[in-house]
């Protein structure tokens, strides 16, 4: 059975490997298809599937978005969008500004509170023209000495709800589900059972988002248990919607958590692509 992966991260955002890396170390693992999915860019994109053609890996061209649902945050998947739609572009423009105007003002925390970081500090952690995140924050800090393990940087310090974390500025789940839907392509629920929902309020989430045009739901996620995995599959086919998986494979920034597979368990059947293409040309 063709395995594949439709949620993974290159360094165009807080990766390790390159796009094309991906592609290849995507052949090594067996897998048939990969969506490279970076937060608010599709700069890797165009390399990844040039390298997907040479090795002979199916690259899906896909985005993370991170939405606000109702003062929750949520992250939607966007699949086969088009590069070329002026809604995304002037988007993801406005989408770096805000990401960067939230950057320096935790770096700006952080060094009030004595991990001052440099820009050069910054740009050693950050691969050249990758979209800065909290995770090359982290390194930076870790490479600093501020820190002796990269996942403390969030627990103690930029995390949600710690000293140094500025919120980002609000985009709503709406206007991230019409702007995938204008650039072509299909909107999808992220992990859907990391949010610290119950059962019962991850049912009601994904209807409201149903309501608001949301295509599809990952289901099988490294961290789901067998009994999420089958909750969510159940709302899926109640509400008609595509169910999805994806590993959400950092590469060295989330170490155990390999391509394809998870933590080990992970097997997401080809099958699964074919019902999001067989939905796409629907559209």
């Amino acid at each position: 059975m063709k395995q594949i992966d439709l949620h993974v991260h290159s360094t165009a955002s807080d990766g390790t490997l390159s796009p094309s890396e991906l592609a290849v170390y995507a052949k090594e693992k067996g897998l048939s298809a990969i969506a490279l999915t970076d937060h608010d860019t599709i700069d890797g994109v165009v390399e990844c599937q040039n390298k997907g053609l040479e090795v002979g890996v199916e690259i899906i061209p896909g985005i993370e978005f991170s939405v606000d649902y109702y003062g929750k945050e949520l992250h939607i998947l966007g699949y086969y969008i088009d590069s070329t739609s002026p809604a995304l572009v002037q988007k993801l423009k406005q989408l770096v500004q805000v990401r960067d105007n939230r950057n320096e003002l935790m770096i700006q925390k952080l060094a009030e509170h004595g991990f001052p970081l440099t820009p050069e500090d910054l740009a050693a952690a950050c691969p050249k023209d990758a979209i800065l995140t909290r995770a090359h924050i982290a390194m930076a800090m870790l490479q600093k000495g501020y820190i002796s393990d990269r996942n403390k940087a969030f627990t103690h310090y930029i995390g949600d709800g710690k000293p140094c974390f500025v919120p980002k500025a609000s985009f709503a789940a709406k206007d991230c589900i019409k702007l995938i839907h204008e650039a072509g392509g299909l909107a999808v629920l992220a992990h859907p059972m990391l949010y610290g929902y119950s059962k019962s309020d991850v049912t009601q989430v994904i209807h409201g988002l149903q309501l608001e045009g949301l295509d599809g739901v990952e289901c099988l996620y490294s961290t789901h248990t067998i009994n999420d995995t089958q909750h969510l599959i159940q709302i899926c086919s109640a509400h008609h919607l595509l169910p999805t998986g994806g590993s959400d494979f950092h590469g060295k920034n989330k170490p155990n958590l390999d391509l394809g597979r998870g933590y080990g368990h992970l097997e997401i059947p080809y099958t699964l692509l074919e019902a999001l293409k067989k939905q796409l040309a629907l559209h």
